[in-house]
C-alpha cells in the first residue's frame, strides 16, 4: 500500500490517497489559531488499514508545526488523542 496525505485547504480537509485513489478524509475548520478536527471518513475498501490514524497523526504534526491549538470534535480523533499523550499540549483546554 502506497499512501500519501496532504492538506486540501480549499476543501478544509486532509486527504489520503491510497495507490492513487481517495482512501479517506479528515475534515477541519481553521479559525484564529485553532483547528477543529471535525470528522473522519475512511472509504469502505480502505477500512482496517490505519488510514484514520494516519490522518490524525498528520493533522497533529501540522498543528504543531504551525503553532495551532486543536479541538478534537471527531470522536475518532478524540479517542486517538487518549492513546497519544504526546499531543496533549496541543489540545484546547475546554474547562
Amino acid at each position: 500500500m502506497s499512501a500519501t496525505i496532504a492538506s486540501n485547504p480549499a476543501e478544509s480537509r486532509y486527504e489520503v490517497l491510497v495507490d492513487g485513489e481517495l482512501g479517506g478524509i479528515l475534515g477541519y475548520q481553521l479559525d484564529n489559531g485553532v483547528i477543529d478536527l471535525r470528522h473522519t471518513v475512511v472509504m469502505p475498501e480502505h477500512r482496517g488499514q490505519g488510514i484514520a490514524g494516519m490522518l490524525a497523526e498528520r493533522a497533529f504534526e501540522d498543528a504543531r508545526a504551525q503553532g495551532l491549538k486543536v479541538i478534537p470534535t471527531c470522536p475518532f480523533v478524540l479517542a486517538w488523542t487518549k492513546d497519544h499523550p504526546e499531543v496533549a499540549d496541543l489540545l484546547v483546554d475546554r474547562a
